[in-house]
C-alpha cells in the first residue's frame, strides 16, 4: 500500500516549507522519493529544510522568496526548472494571519499584505507553474486554505476573505489547467505549528470539535500524500477539510 504514495522521480515546491504544516509536506515528500524546492522569505530557514531533504538522499533547492511579489515568483519557478526540469507537485502553503483590533481599525497596509500573501501569491505561482505543468502533461497543485474560510470569525475579514478566495482559485485552475493537473484544497484547522505557542494553554489542549484536540503537524501528512500522488488521480476540485471535525 505504500506504493499508492510512490514520489520516486517527482519534484515538488512548497512555498513556506522551511516551517510548520509546510516542513511536514517537504519531509514526507521526500521521505516518499521526492526531490524538493523549498521557499520562504528567510534563506538560512530554507537551507535548513533543505539540509534535512538531502539527509533522506534526495535533491534539494532552496530559494528565498516573498509570495507576494510577482517578481520573486517568476525567480522562483525560473530556478525550479533551471535546477529540475520539472515541477510535479505545487503547495501553495505560505499563509498568514495577522490579527487586528477591529475590522474598522484593519489598515491598508496590513490588509493588502494578508491578500497578497493568502491569495495574490497562489493566483501567480499556480498561473505560471500550472501552465507549465499542463504543458509538459501534468502535475497536481495543492492549496492549503483554512477552517476559517468556512467558518469565519469577527476580525478576521481580510483572513477568511483571502482563504475564500485560495478556495475558489483551486476549483479555476482545476477547470484551467485540467483534465492533466490537478488541484485540490485542503482546510487546515487549528494545528500545534510555530504560532501555537502563543495560544492560551487551553486552547492548545482542547477545542471545538469531533476529535476535541489540534492538530499535530505530522497529521496533515497522508492528505498531502494522497493529493500530490497518483493515488489521487481521480480527485480534482476538492477541498478536504483536515480540521478534527470543527463545528
Amino acid at each position: 500500500m505504500t506504493d499508492l504514495f510512490d514520489l520516486t522521480g517527482k519534484v515538488a515546491l512548497v512555498t513556506g516549507g522551511s516551517r510548520g504544516l509546510g516542513l511536514e509536506m517537504v519531509r514526507a515528500f521526500a521521505a516518499a522519493g521526492a526531490d524538493v524546492v523549498i521557499t520562504s522569505r528567510k534563506p538560512a530557514a530554507c537551507e535548513a529544510a533543505a539540509q534535512e531533504v538531502r539527509k533522506l538522499g534526495r535533491r534539494a533547492l532552496p530559494v528565498a522568496a516573498h509570495v507576494a511579489h510577482w517578481q520573486d515568483l517568476d525567480r522562483l519557478a525560473d530556478a525550479a526548472y533551471a535546477e529540475f526540469g520539472r515541477v510535479d507537485i505545487l503547495v501553495n502553503n505560505a499563509g498568514m494571519s495577522p490579527l487586528a483590533p477591529s475590522s474598522e481599525e484593519t489598515s491598508e497596509e496590513l490588509f493588502d499584505k494578508i491578500i497578497g500573501v493568502n491569495f495574490k501569491g497562489p493566483f501567480r505561482l499556480s498561473a505560471i507553474v500550472g501552465r507549465r505543468m499542463a504543458d509538459a502533461g501534468g502535475g497536481s497543485i495543492i492549496n492549503v486554505s483554512s477552517s476559517g474560510a468556512i467558518m469565519p470569525q469577527a476580525n478576521l475579514g481580510p483572513y477568511s476573505g483571502s482563504k475564500a478566495a485560495l478556495n475558489a482559485l483551486t476549483t479555476v485552475f482545476a477547470l484551467e489547467y485540467g483534465p492533466t493537473v490537478r488541484v485540490n484544497t485542503i482546510s487546515a484547522g487549528p494545528f500545534l505549528t510555530d504560532i501555537a505557542k502563543a495560544w492560551p494553554e487551553e486552547h492548545r489542549q482542547r477545542i471545538r470539535s469531533a476529535i476535541g484536540r489540534p492538530g499535530r503537524p505530522e497529521e496533515i501528512v497522508t492528505t498531502a500524500l494522497y493529493l500530490a500522488s497518483d493515488a489521487s488521480g481521480y480527485t480534482t476540485g476538492a477541498l478536504i477539510r483536515v480540521d478534527g471535525g470543527l463545528y
